[in-house]
């Protein structure tokens, strides 16, 4: 039996009531809302030829927003009832004080759907999941003997989302989420390397499921980990260093990505602050930020606050044009919202995030760009990674990458840090390749505590002077 639609101003709580409760919230502010959620989300895991987790989680509550200035109450509750949202007026009112504001003009309406509302849990069968990690376990270790563990993921969820406005404007969306990840070990000669693939969206797991699909993720995964055996230690300088299409976006989203949030630039600690209209990265750097693209894991109908996501342009032929910017600061900041304003959850305020950041393509072909490479490092696959949003300053880890000389690609080499600040590297992409692409839908991004799914992309380039950090 299919489960309920959630429908809380009918279920939980009657619509004036809330209405009523939400004006009185509101009264004197600039902007506000309440923000229903239901999250419900599944997780196995088969681990070294057993299934190792089994989960389940679900959760639905509320979060009542009243804004002022800069100034933000908020409270939340699991119990959506009547009582709950009064005691969570009285904390939210604390914002407003003396009052004086003027509420802000609703976001606009939009009938856009930009995935499908199924809910890929019930998308199969829990005996047909557990069968086929089984067979993803079996089929890689198949593949060559060298396998001596393989770990197997495959995550859905779905989360129902409803915005009651002080106007009276309900907004509602119905969100999915699938991925299936790969791990594989190897070993030979009593040396072991590891490799990893996977991917998915808002999608239901009809294609994540299907072995066209998986199979190539598992020869993926060990093709990394058999190239990682081979690889030598990386060498440390100063170099020129290529970037492979697709998911090395990682490094542009943290580089650059979180410096272009509206809340750092109008607080003026983004390295970026001030510089509107100014150029700040090399001809031809044109960055988007766009949560319109069909089914991709950062892709939003509408954001955490209703406003229809956009197709953004930050940075056109190398200059500044845009932030990324939720209600609160574009109202500060006197421009438009840009359907950015995100949450982690009903328990947490919205914030301006990122969605789909990306660099569109060049003109060059990306053999061309690697030819052009005399003494430097070709990255097509990152890991984890810090960075400073004051000064943009990244320290990033390669899981595969190559020597490059004289434009020939050779040995793979290990334990590569790619350092250098996002305002620099943007002034030295000396290649822009006409590959681009986005990842596979696996990204995550954290910012001030909160988690939320996105992507990333980019054609290959070509950065020169980064600092590398090698093994040699």
């Amino acid at each position: 039996m299919s489960e309920a639609l959630f429908n809380p101003l009918e279920n939980n709580l009657d619509r004036d009531d809330a209405l009523v409760i939400l004006c009185e919230t509101t009264a004197g502010a600039d902007d506000g809302e309440l923000f229903f959620e239901r999250h419900r989300a599944e997780g196995l895991v088969y681990d070294d030829g057993r299934l190792k987790t089994a989960s389940y989680n679900a959760s639905e509550g509320f979060g009542l927003r009243a804004v002022h200035g800069d100034v933000t109450g908020y409270a939340h509750s699991t119990e959506i009832d009547k009582a709950a949202l009064l005691r969570a007026s009285e904390t939210a009112l604390l914002a407003v004080g003396q009052g004086g504001g003027t509420l802000a003009p609703p976001p606009q309406r939009t009938n856009r759907k930009l995935y499908l509302s199924d809910n890929p849990i019930t998308g199969a069968s829990f005996a047909l999941k557990i069968e086929l990690l089984k067979e993803i376990d079996a089929f890689v270790r198949e593949l060559d003997p060298r396998v001596i563990q393989v770990s197997v993921s495959l995550a859905a969820s779905i989360q129902e989302i409803e915005i009651l406005r002080p106007d009276g404007m309900s907004i509602r969306d119905t969100r999915p989420m699938s991925r299936l990840n790969i791990s594989v070990i190897v070993e030979h000669n009593g040396h072991r390397e590891s490799g990893t693939c996977g991917g998915g969206g808002r999608i239901g797991l009809d294609g994540l499921i299907s072995p066209l699909d998986w199979q190539a993720k598992a020869r993926e995964a060990l093709r990394v980990a058999i190239v990682n055996l081979d690889a030598v230690p990386a060498p440390a300088g100063i170099m020129d260093v290529v970037l492979g299409p697709g998911w090395p976006g990682i490094l542009l989203h943290e580089a650059i990505g979180h410096g272009l949030e509206g809340d750092f630039n109008r607080k003026g600690t983004s390295a970026f602050a001030g510089l509107l209209g100014k150029r700040i990265a090399a001809p031809g750097v044109t960055v988007l930020d766009d949560g319109t693209i069909p089914n991709r894991r950062g892709s939003i109908s509408v954001d955490d606050e209703g406003t229809p996501s956009g197709k953004n342009v930050l940075i056109d032929d190398g200059v500044l044009v845009g932030f990324m910017q939720d209600r609160q600061n574009a109202r500060l900041m006197g421009v438009n919202a840009t359907g950015n304003g995100r949450r982690q959850s009903y328990a947490h305020a919205p914030m301006p995030r990122m969605t789909n950041t990306y660099m569109l393509g060049g003109g060059s072909y990306p053999n061309d760009i690697l030819a052009d490479l005399k003494d430097g490092i070709y990255a097509v696959g990152f890991g984890g990674g810090q960075v400073d949003i004051t000064n943009g300053k990244f320290v990033f880890s390669c899981t595969e990458a190559y020597s490059v000389k004289n434009g020939k690609i050779g040995s793979p080499v290990k334990g590569v840090t790619l350092i250098g600040d996002g305002a620099t590297a943007l002034k030295q992409i000396k290649g822009i390749g006409n590959d681009m692409a986005l990842d596979p839908g696996m990204g995550n991004c954290g910012k001030a505590g909160q988690w939320v799914p996105v992507g990333v992309g980019q054609p290959t380039l070509m950065i020169s002077g980064l600092t590398v950090g090698g093994s040699a």
